[in-house]
């Protein structure tokens, strides 16, 4: 049971009259993925190559092969290094090398057994916050179980926070901080976190759209209002936050607030940290999230430097007001073209979701 949107939510778990329909199901889809696996042509190395089409990413090429992208996404950069534009795009017309599907993912056509079938629906969580494609989370691991992360995504409601245009169309930054906000909420989830998302749109869900549409119905836990005025809006969200830390006394808490920044149109920027001056646990979240992004740029990106830097910044009002140790982190600069492609970019954002995560995975493990 993890608890998100406020309230605790149940696991979709068929009931045992139902087992032996589900079973046929998977003996389908199994006899199905066989069908298609043996039209497919292999490599030398046994792999399967498929070549990328116009418009594909790394997340839709590899929806498109039947693999969980998020489960494979590391691998198949690993496989392709040399075949990538900026280390994390593809070449339209380029054959790429696909992951092999684990073996332990699939149930055995001839031995589909009620017990296997229960386990892997218990083992699927559905949350419907991050939309129909992305809405069942697989749990990988309980690495984070007992863990509370509050999440906070800047501006939304009738405040879209920093704006620019791109391909002559208007971009907000509330969008793609929350974009990647319900990434990170879905990484964390699927290491048994229990995870608050503070601002939260109902009917946006997880997007793999370049342009994300803006709108202003977004709300602030349980189901607030958010105000206009924009002290009154920092303080909503530190109230939140504040309240829930006390309700969970005790426990290990954490808070992430993810923003995207707006500076001259020049200035590239990577992605950057903020902690309290006094908090050392918000100074270690900070800097192991921070020395994430220096190793994935050194293995993905060796030829580019990371400037990215970790410091206090207590004149923050949720740095300076909120009770948990936290980190605010800013993703890119939304007026700059370079960044504007790390931000615009759904891989890109999967990417920088992903990066977080490891980062909260590190500093967890290492305490």
């Amino acid at each position: 049971m993890i608890k998100i949107q406020g309230r605790l939510v149940e696991p979709c778990i068929s009931s045992a009259p139902g087992t032996n329909k589900m079973a046929k199901h998977y003996r389908v889809l199994l006899i199905l993925l066989v069908l298609c696996l043996a039209n497919r042509s292999y490599g030398q190395s046994g792999l399967l190559k498929v070549k990328a089409e116009k418009g594909d990413g790394i997340l839709s090429l590899l929806r498109k092969q039947g693999v969980n992208p998020y489960e494979s996404y590391n691998e198949f950069i690993a496989l392709n290094m040399e075949n990538l534009r900026d280390s994390i795009h593809l070449y339209e017309g380029r054959d790429y090398k696909i992951p092999m599907v684990k073996t332990d993912s699939l149930l055995p056509i001839d031995s589909v057994s009620t017990k296997a079938i229960v386990e892997k629906i218990r083992n699927d969580l559905s949350f419907p916050i991050f939309g129909e494609r992305y809405a069942s989370v697989t749990l990988k691991s309980e690495r984070l179980k007992g863990n509370i992360y509050y999440l906070i995504s800047g501006h939304g409601g009738p405040d879209p926070g920093a704006m620019a245009k791109y391909a002559g169309k208007s971009i907000s930054e509330d969008e793609y901080a929350y974009d990647v906000t319900l990434r990170l909420a879905r990484e964390l989830i699927s290491h048994s976190a229990t995870v608050y998302i503070i601002i939260r749109d109902g009917d946006d869900g997880i997007r793999d759209d370049r342009i994300l549409e803006i709108d202003k119905d977004e709300v602030a836990y349980p189901n607030e209002t958010i105000p206009l005025n924009q002290v009154a809006r920092l303080k909503q969200r530190v109230n939140i936050v504040n309240e829930l830390y006390a309700e969970n006394k005790g426990k290990y808490q954490r808070l992430i607030v993810t923003h995207v920044d707006s500076r001259s149109e020049g200035q590239n920027i990577d992605v950057f940290f903020y902690h309290h001056e006094k908090s050392k646990n918000g100074k270690k979240l900070a800097e192991s999230i921070h020395k994430t992004f220096e190793k994935n740029y050194k293995k993905y990106q060796p030829n580019r430097l990371y400037s990215g830097t970790f410091e206090d910044r207590t004149s923050l009002y949720l740095v300076k007001k909120t009770h948990p140790a936290m980190t605010f982190i800013e993703i890119g600069n939304i007026t700059n073209a370079k960044d504007q492609r790390r931000i615009l970019d759904p891989d890109n954002r999967q990417a920088l979701a992903k990066w977080i995560s490891e980062g909260v995975l590190l500093d967890y493990e290492e305490k």
